[in-house]
């Protein structure tokens, strides 16, 4: 059998992709396993010891991007497509594969018509199921029940080489700040992630590092103007791989809903999440359902980029409870 998954998009999607590639791979130890992948999220997968094929969609290239993708995988001649993304992005290219068998969300759990691509459909799943059910569901269909879930990242030694480097002078317990979002709905505020970080360290004597992307430095940088104690500002000073290997040096990690959590979830850290324009029934990080905090207003989870209201859903959000949560999450 040759299977293609097509998930293109945020990295803790394709993070959370990885437990159904884990039930294929196990359920199918011959099979060709590919992905379609965007960039960003690529090297997470491209040394990935359950894929064959890593087919990277340049998205910004435009119609060319999408053309030469869908050569790729119509080249490689699948016999299943599995669209995991929902949406037209992700229908285009499963219908470019070719696979005979294109299976999808029902018409409620898509979007943009993505459901007319697929010959097959799951059962409706709801808007409240975590995501990474909602993905291992595509296993259901298929005929594989198997309740192991696991993500198999590993770290290289030249990234936990390059780790050790970046955090050189930091003692332990590490707690991980993961300020970053891809949408800025969802952040918190530099001052309390500081006091989070700060108390922490009266506290438990742990020292901190601040993660993110490029578009993240300047929010990290506020972060540290207001700390007291030991820290190291990495937002947007690693790679991806890197990133991963500094997370899995870290006791615990906190932040709002982004890629990084669930990259520290997948490796095995504590996670403390903060949620408000997003849905911690649907996107908490995986084994770390305990230690979630939920903004009080009537209107989240919002699902909003951009709020037009000063992201009162996070306002609520105090920094005692933060670090209560972080406290008992460190001790886990």
């Amino acid at each position: 059998m040759r299977l293609l998954i097509v998930l293109p998009g945020a990295l803790g999607d394709v993070i959370r992709g990885l437990p159904l590639l884990g039930r294929l791979r196990r359920a199918h130890p011959d099979a060709v396993l590919g992905w379609v992948v965007e960039p960003l999220s690529a090297p997470l997968l491209e040394a990935h010891p359950w894929l064959d094929r890593v087919h990277r969609f340049e998205r910004r290239r435009g119609i060319r991007g999408y053309l030469a993708v869908a050569r790729d995988v119509r080249d490689a001649e699948y016999d299943v497509a599995l669209d995991l993304g929902r949406s037209a992005k992700s229908a285009i290219l499963v219908a470019a594969s070719g696979a005979p068998r294109r299976i999808g969300f029902a018409r409620g759990d898509s979007r943009e018509g993505a459901w007319l691509v697929a010959t097959e459909h799951l059962a409706p799943q709801g808007i409240e199921r975590a995501k990474l059910e909602q993905f291992l569901a595509f296993g259901g269909h298929l005929g594989i029940h198997d309740p192991v879930v696991e993500f198999g990242l590993r770290v290289a030694d030249d990234d936990a080489a390059a780790a050790a480097t970046l955090l050189d002078g930091l003692s332990e317990p590490l707690v991980a700040a993961c300020v970053g979002s891809s949408c800025p709905s969802r952040r918190w505020w530099p001052e309390r992630t500081a006091a989070v970080l700060d108390t922490m360290h009266e506290r438990a004597g742990t020292s901190a590092v601040v993660l993110g992307a490029s578009a993240d430095a300047e929010f990290g940088d506020a972060v540290v103007s207001h700390m007291r104690s030991p820290v190291r500002m990495l937002a947007g000073r690693t790679t991806l791989p890197e990133l991963g290997a500094v997370l899995a040096r870290a006791q615990l990690a906190f932040g709002p809903d982004s890629g990084a959590l669930h990259l520290a979830a997948a490796l095995g850290v504590p996670v403390v999440s903060l949620w408000g324009a997003t849905s911690a029934l649907r996107s908490t990080p995986f084994g770390s359902e305990r230690w979630t905090i939920t903004g009080r207003t009537a209107c989240s989870p919002c699902f909003l980029k951009e709020c037009p209201i000063g992201r009162e859903c996070m306002r609520t959000i105090a920094v005692p409870d933060v670090v209560a949560l972080a406290q008992q999450a460190l001790a886990a």
